[in-house]
């Protein structure tokens, strides 16, 4: 009687066993040893198995694992913080940055890596992807083309392994989750050693255009906010084998032809360029945001495109992120922040997650000017260090850039509020608040009017500029 009840318990004991087993979702490790697949033979399971669902635990926290300062739905000067940041994770960086540099072989093996750039392969990342977005706590994310499915060796061929990893993109999606933008990776294949828009080769350009189309529907299709030019190989290492003006005639055609799909195929989406002055050619033709600008005027493009500004291609061009920010918005260009810094004793784009609270409060000054990013946001084009090969790095990486700019946004705030720093600059240009003033702001103060105010007034007292000042009234809000 004893071993029929002892059989009965160890049967029914097997069964809740099995029941609960069956409900609840894979959790074993994603390597390439694992056996976690479905009937259709696509890995399903958890790829951050030890990486909780990042939460804000408030500037005391200890934990890596938390936001200190990224708190989504508090409310910063009438917006939440979400809304001001619609932050972004680059697919490019995250999860086909393999650590490889011009001096030494790739340092980062992901568990879930097999070596390959197979369709098997380029599925698996992706479901690593939004795994990785949904227990970041973001809703937005950046891709290549090429970057998220292997090139093929037709046009046809690669448009189709495009397809199959934008339907398994569709529906990881759901209703959530979109891209912040897309692109073409117009740069990598040999093809484009000389450039796409600007390729010598009419067939390069036509394939360019072809992939520049492809892409275009994609993020179309997947409810992208926003297409990127970026313009790696579209510039010269040599004038004197280069017809430049040709060359900027040529692209300005291809961005013509571009704005024009665009509004056929029905995207709302903003056009973006992204400027850089130089790497991979010598010189880019979109050196920077005033370049960028002349560019777009001189071609009747001003209203068709808005710009990209990432902070380590303003110092790769001589200037500060503010600057090439402030020149956008000013210019009513600011469209999206590729949020990154460099390294000032390092002359090459190093892509590092922006760590400088500083730096950071400047930029959301611009941000908050502009009254916000959107339909554009954050992207974070950065990438882990070569020797930073932890899986948990990834999310340290993303969590620490977010708080950083949660920390600029908290500070430009003060600021603002504080009025200090907006009184000194009053002050500055007091003197044109005046009538005269007025006249030059308006356009209607000739040279003969400003030479009998010049001899009625006598030498003009210059007073100080209180820059010292101002950079305290900064600091304070630190």
């Amino acid at each position: 009687m004893k071993s029929a009840k002892f059989l009965l318990l160890l049967l029914s004991i097997n069964l809740v066993w099995n029941i609960v087993t069956a409900a609840a979702p894979p959790t074993c490790p994603a390597d390439i040893e694992s056996d976690c697949s479905t009937g259709s033979g696509e890995w399903e399971g958890e790829f951050f198995p030890g990486i909780p669902q990042i939460k804000y635990e408030g500037p005391s926290s200890k934990n890596p694992l938390s936001f200190k300062w990224y708190n989504a739905e508090e409310e910063i000067l009438g917006k939440k913080m979400k809304d001001w940041m619609r932050f972004s994770v680059a697919f490019w960086h995250t999860f086909r940055g393999t650590g490889g540099d011009p001096f030494g072989a790739p340092t980062k093996f992901w568990p879930w890596e097999d070596g390959t750039n197979s369709l098997a392969m380029a599925k698996k990342r992706m479901r690593a992807n939004f795994e990785f977005i949904e227990k970041l706590g973001v809703d937005r994310w950046c891709f290549h083309d090429r970057d998220i499915a292997p090139d093929g060796k037709t046009i046809e061929e690669s448009n189709a392994n495009f397809d199959e990893v934008v339907a398994l993109a569709k529906e990881l999606q759901g209703t959530k989750i979109r891209p912040l933008w897309g692109t073409s990776q117009l740069f990598h294949h040999p093809r484009y050693m000389h450039g796409g828009a600007t390729s010598p080769e009419l067939g390069v350009y036509a394939y360019a255009a072809a992939q520049v189309k492809k892409a275009m529907e994609v993020t179309h299709y997947l409810g992208g906010e926003n297409y990127v030019f970026w313009g790696g190989r579209e510039g010269y290492q040599s004038l004197l084998n280069t017809d430049m003006e040709r060359e900027l005639n040529h692209m300005a055609r291809f961005l013509e032809a571009a704005a024009a799909y665009k509004k056929k195929i029905g995207f709302n989406g903003t056009l973006l360029i992204e400027p850089k002055p130089q790497e991979p050619t010598k010189h880019q033709y979109d050196w920077d945001a005033a370049t960028a600008a002349n560019f777009l005027r001189k071609y009747g493009l001003i209203d068709e495109y808005k710009l990209n500004i990432e902070c380590n291609h303003a110092t790769l061009s001589g200037h500060s992120c503010h600057h090439e920010l402030e020149t956008a918005r000013i210019n009513g260009l600011l469209g999206n922040i590729d949020a990154n810094t460099g390294d000032p004793q390092t002359g090459w784009d190093t892509d590092q997650f922006m760590m400088d609270v500083g730096e950071a409060t400047l930029v959301m000054l611009t941000v908050i000017k502009n009254g916000g990013l959107a339909p554009g946001g954050f992207n974070f084009d950065a990438k882990l260090r070569r020797e930073s090969t932890d899986v948990e790095d990834l999310f340290i990486a993303h969590i620490a850039g977010m708080d950083t700019l949660a920390r600029g946004l908290r500070n430009a705030a003060k600021l603002i509020e504080d009025g200090s720093l907006d009184e000194l600059v009053r002050k500055r240009y007091q003197s044109f608040d005046s009538e005269l003033g007025a006249q030059i702001e308006a356009g209607k103060a000739d040279f003969e009017l400003l030479e009998k105010k010049a001899i009625e007034w006598g030498e003009p007292k210059v007073a100080s500029a209180k820059q010292e000042l101002a950079e305290m009234i900064f600091q304070s809000a630190l």
